[in-house]
């Protein structure tokens, strides 16, 4: 089972450099103050495709060989890397199947077809994603370029730690959100490779806690039927991302529905931006909960911000 090296992350950023956003990171005096810390946002949420997404698919189809690349690149996603990888095959010049839940938030829907990619529906469950992707390959020879279970997509979704720490130095703790782990994955190798006493945090919804179960048991525990508005951590970790997870001792914490909807409300109100429920997930933990000693400087990954207004009742 190939893991992502430092090495790989570096390569990955020179890779994708002209393909996506360098983004910026973002303060807000006012959540300083209720959690007590310093927060540094990573804004994901303005990076290409909006999403963390486009550096892991980025790197992907860019590190393809030509031969590979004219066979085309499909996977199962229920929004995010969808849209990620289709304007990344757009970028390379080769065509894009894409596997999308039927349930999934029609502004992805809308930004995958923008992109020019084909979508094939599917009934809202891991297998059925896996058994449509498995049909889509057989019918048209594509390459698969997972969402997370990948480790040139893990490497390329590193890049936003480590960019992170380029802008704003040593950190005390970093946090991103869980789903399939690979955003977490990538951060832990980046950042536990150029700060060593870094404390890394995986969020993750009460709703689909399976990176919780998983790392508190030592074994993997997937996914049984997850619920919650964060539509883009319904995915279970990969035997690979738990490795990575478990081999960096990632500290999973879960929040509720609640918790997560309030996050998004905050960011809106203070912070002035937009971002999707599954990036507001670790807000969700800063604010449910002490971190860190007063003064400590926390790192946070907005990953997205793929909004659905009708889906965030707001």
């Amino acid at each position: 089972m190939e893991i992502p090296q430092i090495a790989d992350v570096e390569d990955a950023a020179r890779r994708i450099k002209p393909f996506v956003h360098r983004t910026p990171v973002l303060t807000c005096s006012a959540i300083d103050a209720m959690v007590g810390c310093k927060v540094f946002f990573k804004a994901e949420n303005f990076q290409k495709a909006g999403a963390f997404k486009a550096r892991g698919a980025h790197n992907a189809v860019m590190a393809l060989t030509d031969q590979q690349a004219r066979r085309g690149v499909a996977t199962h996603s229920s929004g995010n890397h969808a849209a990620a990888l289709a304007l990344a095959a757009r970028n390379r010049g080769v065509e894009a199947h894409i596997v999308m839940p039927s349930n999934s938030p029609k502004v992805k829907q809308a930004a995958v077809r923008g992109y020019g990619a084909r979508i094939t529906f599917c009934e809202p469950t891991l297998e059925a994603r896996e058994h449509t992707l498995e049909k889509v390959v057989r019918d048209t020879g594509c390459v698969v370029v997972h969402p997370y279970d990948d480790p040139m997509v893990i490497a390329g979704q590193a890049t936003a730690a480590l960019e992170l720490i380029e802008q704003v130095g040593a950190l005390d703790m970093l946090m991103a959100p869980v789903g399939g782990g690979g955003l977490m994955s990538g951060t832990a190798i980046a950042a536990g490779i150029l700060s060593p006493s870094i404390q890394l945090i995986g969020a993750e919804p009460k709703g689909a806690d399976d990176a919780f179960q998983s790392l508190t048991q030592g074994t993997l525990v997937p996914s049984v039927n997850p619920k919650t508005m964060a539509d883009g951590l319904l995915t279970s970790l990969s035997p690979r991302t738990f490795s990575i997870l478990l081999q960096h001792e990632v500290k999973i914490v879960t929040v509720g529905e609640k918790s997560i909807h309030m996050a998004l409300k905050t960011t809106l109100e203070r912070m002035k931006i937009v971002v999707e429920p599954s990036a507001a997930v670790p807000l969700a933990a800063l604010l449910e909960s002490d971190f860190g000693q007063a003064g400590s400087r926390l790192g946070v990954i907005l990953s997205g911000g793929n909004l659905d207004l009708k889906s965030a009742n707001f």
